[in-house]
């Protein structure tokens, strides 16, 4: 199923992200963490692709398993950095082969090793390069991309953000997905924003629960995130102990979610990363809503 079908409809859903394993040893523990989230039976789940295209074929083999298993409608990441044309391709043909008919579309992460490379002789250097060659292979798929509801580390503003958010879906992209954000009115003022601009399709927010401290200084680096006063005073309060803060980071994201459902946002992305436990217990809370 094409996850642009699924956004269409107006009951409330909950989807999960999992990342694949980075080597071979470590792929039947990540298999078992998707299948048990798999069994919650989400709208969808998304499967990241690893720096530089390293684990794409786990990426591929994972999103699979739950497709083929569990009957969830999956979306298979597809990064383009520094790769060939014909590397590309060849993936897109392989996920086209393995039945899946969902793409989320990045430019991915530049490898430090290739920081001072000439970009311009590269096949690809950004996301919308990657959306082209998707709609030129196959205009079935359903293609997904990323945005930063406050700004993306690369960009000198927000207006220069949203003019290449606009591009992209001008491009041929169906849905958007927000990195994680704390603070919902961020998002709301983004939204706003990105309307005004005239981008109408669908943007699915992505909620990362933080079940540890150390995650904070991950997640900042990662999208630049606002941290809110009182996500803060969270963090300050419990980060010590491990039980506690893992209790009140996973209130704070169903939180979150509550207030995106109670305005209007029909679907939310959780940044699971492979814990079960922690997408169950997010659902399981949610469970008469989502009922509704």
């Amino acid at each position: 199923m094409k996850i642009i079908d699924l956004l269409k409809s107006e009951k409330l859903s909950l989807s999960f992200e999992v990342f694949p394993p980075k080597t071979e040893m470590g792929f039947d523990s990540v298999k078992t963490a998707t299948e048990e989230i798999a069994k919650l039976k989400p709208s969808f789940m998304s499967v990241t692709y690893g720096a530089g295209g390293g684990t794409s074929k786990y990426t591929l083999d994972i999103a699979k398993n739950i497709k083929e298993l569990y009957n969830v409608p999956t979306l298979a990441h597809l990064t383009c950095v520094s790769s060939t044309k014909e590397t590309v391709r060849q993936k897109i043909e392989d996920i086209k082969n393995a039945g899946i008919q969902n793409i989320m579309a990045l430019r991915g992460d530049i490898p430090e090793t290739l920081q001072n490379d000439d970009r311009s002789k590269w096949d690809y250097q950004y996301a919308i390069d990657l959306i082209r060659e998707l709609k030129d292979a196959n205009r079935d798929f359903c293609i997904g991309c990323a945005c930063y509801p406050e700004i993306h580390p690369e960009s000198e503003n927000q207006k220069e953000d949203i003019r290449r958010l606009k591009e992209k879906v001008d491009a041929g992209c169906d849905f958007i997905t927000t990195q994680m954000f704390f603070d919902n009115n961020l998002l709301y003022n983004f939204l706003y924003k990105i309307r005004e601009a005239g981008i109408t399709v669908p943007v699915i927010p992505g909620i990362m629960p933080i079940t540890n401290a150390n995650q904070v200084e991950r997640a900042i680096k990662l999208s630049g995130s606002f941290m809110p006063q009182r996500f803060k005073s969270l963090v300050d309060k419990f980060g010590s102990f491990p039980d506690a803060m893992k209790q009140a980071g996973i209130a704070y994201a169903i939180d979150q979610i509550i207030d995106l459902y109670a305005n209007n946002i029909t679907n939310v992305h959780v940044y699971s990363m492979n814990k079960p436990d922690v997408a169950e217990k997010i659902q399981s809370n949610l469970s008469d809503i989502l009922s509704k």
